[in-house]
């Protein structure tokens, strides 16, 4: 391998690296204090979300590397006219957390998943604490549109901790079904109070850290109540 291609390399490496912390300034969302929860118009239609079409896909990364996953929707109800969503509120099913990294042996696979859920003795609050916590909540506070580009906002609520934040969405809004589809958008995890592994809560972690920035990207599909 010659210096010229070594070069090319590394110039490679600082541009894509670059690239990606610009994209993830760009998706960062702020959270703040919770808010009053949407009010449907007299208009609006009712739409049950369809579990077994709809989900929630996440990315964590970390100095050795990254991992993927999804996490399942229970159940919910949006709430919609024939513009724009109004309301409605969704229920996240935490024990159905899932890894999905390629390659991954099976029983590293299912040693992170049980971390992640909290299920392995002596490390239940590390991160979700499922046996505590079964469910997440999200539940519409306002849909606005900014440079032409519509943005959702709602009431996260993890463990014990409620916050609001917006995301860029897409939806489209039919007689009798409705897909609501998020932009990719990082979250900070240590505003819920998921604090394993943060080098911005605990010193002297060198490069064994997590990163606080968790990625989400939400999948809906609903169908409408007759």
């Amino acid at each position: 391998m010659n210096k010229r291609f070594l070069n090319l390399v590394l110039i490679a490496g600082v541009a894509a690296g670059s690239v990606a912390c610009k994209n993830d300034r760009e998706n960062k969302v702020e959270s703040g204090e919770a808010q009053e929860a949407a009010v449907a118009t007299e208009a609006a239609v009712a739409y049950e979300i369809d579990p077994s079409a709809s989900t929630i896909e996440w990315r964590g990364t970390k100095p050795t590397g990254e991992h993927r996953g999804t996490i399942n929707i229970q159940n919910g109800q949006i709430m919609a006219n024939a513009e724009k969503i109004t309301s409605g509120q969704v229920t996240i099913d935490m024990n159905s957390i899932a890894v999905t990294d390629e390659g991954m042996d099976e029983k590293d696979r299912t040693s992170l998943e049980n971390h992640l859920k909290g299920t392995v003795e002596g490390k239940e609050t590390d991160f979700f604490n499922v046996q505590e916590y079964p469910t997440a909540t999200f539940e519409i506070t306002g849909v606005t549109e900014e440079n032409g580009e519509k943005m959702l906002q709602g009431n996260l609520t993890l463990k014990d901790e409620t916050k609001n934040i917006q995301f860029p969405l897409n939806n489209e809004i039919g007689e009798e079904e409705l897909t609501l589809k998020s932009e990719t958008f990082v979250i900070d995890r240590t505003d819920w109070g998921v604090n394993f592994g943060s080098k911005s809560i605990f010193d002297n972690l060198g490069d064994n850290f997590i990163s606080d920035d968790m990625e989400l990207t939400l999948n809906v599909t609903a169908r409408r109540v007759q």
